[in-house]
């Protein structure tokens, strides 16, 4: 039977003429977005726009320009540009601070006539200093012996770095303090653990998350410890055009000065571009950590699934369109989707964007403006973990009924005691009692325990044994003690 619907005939809808889907203009909004990060999660997302957005590149960019005409103007040896007054620098702050929407519409408007952004930006300040007489005169030393990747890496660079101090570590340490939190609660709690989804030998609930919280922190301390960095030497990375103006400065010098003041590290060696060796390496930083995150949100989804867990029922939130009963764990597979999303990316990324062929090309400049839109999934995806954790209740009486019907977990105390007193074969023994065996209880393995020539002390602290009470340092290691 041929199908109704063909992909070669118009979409029809009922009481409707034909519907030209590809010729409907649908003015941008959340609903019309393409990317959920501005459409569904726009809200969640925003966060981000000061940091990845257009706006924000302009924006950095702009502020690159005015810091490197500030610079060179200090730089007294550059005597036809004498260091400016107050008035005037304080005017070129507040050209940046200031910068608003409309003006990085006339930066666009430019755009449209050179169809080159950077060069746009530099016509957008020369524009305004043009009724300043100081600065006005100074119009040529803007963007003064700079390839327009000598702005754009900088600019790339100060968002990088001001979102990773300002959103994304901050939003690490607060997982990691979570986890810390939720450690520290249940350190005491045991829980029969899996090993290859096993009953394994007992650890506490809170051991487990400890577990968590020290990964997380770790990839955490490494992601902020990595350095952002930046170059400012010219077409091919020589100072060509530097040394041809003024053949007797250290340009090198001025240049290091000038990255070390927005903060960066100073990048001396280069072709055209900064070589994103540091991106590459802030990616793979931010992948361990979402990878961290994956495992937490698998683990924790395991949990709810045996029960270990409860999840608060929230007023009005449907778990199933069918099933009424269900609250489903969409909070961690949420999580778990975008940080596959996030990770694919920054993989890409890394593998990338360290590679430009000979001295330029422009495979970079796509992919860096698919920076946001990687920590955006990123972002997205620790705070729903966040959510999930927020709405778990420990189901105690699960985890002892687990325990308790999982006695064959103490063949391992066993066996190792009867070694320590010299029984022989101890570890055949307890697998002949218990290996695939059905209906292992305290009274059966008590019973072996009686027939042990060991120390009665040690017979005593056997038979006193549960697997509730074999949990180790468990406890203590959840605290840190």
């Amino acid at each position: 039977m041929a199908c109704r619907l063909c992909y070669d005939e118009p979409l029809h809808t009922p009481g409707s003429d034909r519907l030209n889907l590809a010729n409907a203009s649908l003015p941008l909004s959340a609903l019309t977005a393409l990317s959920p990060l501005d459409g569904r999660y726009h809200r969640r997302s925003a966060r981000l726009r000061p940091y990845f957005s257009e706006f924000a590149l302009l924006r950095a960019r702009l502020e690159v320009e005015v810091q490197w005409l500030i610079h060179l103007s200090e730089t007294a040896a550059v005597e036809e540009l004498p260091a400016f007054p107050a008035a005037e620098r304080h005017f070129l702050g507040e050209l940046v601070a200031g910068f608003a929407p409309q003006h990085a519409e006339r930066i666009k408007a430019i755009e449209a006539t050179t169809n080159h952004d950077v060069k746009a930006v530099e016509y957008f300040l020369k524009e305004a200093v043009q009724e300043r007489k100081t600065l006005a005169a100074a119009r040529e030393f803007i963007h003064f012996a700079c390839t327009s990747e000598d702005i754009n890496n900088l600019a790339y660079a100060l968002l990088i770095k001001r979102a990773r101090e300002e959103v994304i570590a901050p939003q690490m340490r607060a997982l990691a303090e979570r986890m810390g939190d939720l450690a520290n609660q249940y350190a005491g709690q045991p829980m029969l653990a899996r090993t290859h989804g096993q009953p394994a030998s007992p650890t506490t609930v809170g051991k487990e998350l400890a577990n968590f919280t020290a990964r997380l922190e770790r990839a955490c301390s490494d992601f902020e410890a990595l350095p952002v960095m930046g170059k400012l030497n010219g077409a091919t990375g020589n100072f060509n055009a530097h040394l041809a103006a003024y053949p007797k400065l250290d340009w090198p010098a001025i240049a290091s000065a000038f990255v070390s003041r927005l903060g960066l590290v100073y990048q001396p060696l280069t072709s055209q571009i900064e070589p994103h060796d540091y991106i590459a390496a802030l990616c793979h930083g931010l992948c361990r950590f979402n990878s961290v995150v994956i495992d937490l949100d698998r683990d924790l989804w395991g949990y709810i699934s045996l029960k270990y867990f409860q999840q608060k029922a929230v007023a009005g939130e449907v778990g199933s369109s069918a099933m009424p009963h269900k609250i489903n764990p969409i909070d961690f597979e949420n999580s778990e989707g975008n940080l596959g999303v996030c990770n694919a990316l920054l993989q890409h990324f890394a593998a990338t964007l360290p590679i430009s062929r000979w001295q330029r090309d422009l495979t970079d400049s796509t992919v860096l403006r698919n920076l946001g839109v990687a920590v955006g999934h990123g972002v997205i995806a620790v705070d729903s973990t966040l959510r999930g954790l927020s709405k778990l209740e420990l189901n105690a009486p699960q985890l002892h009924r687990d325990l308790d019907q999982n006695w064959e977990v103490l063949a391992e105390a066993i066996q190792t005691v009867m070694r320590r007193y010299g029984v022989q074969q101890p570890y055949e023994k307890l697998a002949t009692l218990t290996r695939g065996a059905d209906g292992i209880d305290r009274g059966t393995l008590q019973a072996f325990i009686e027939t042990l020539e060991i120390p009665d002390h040690a017979k005593r602290r056997l038979l006193a044994m549960t697997p509730a009470t074999y949990t180790g340092r468990a406890s203590q290691a959840a605290t840190g003690r």
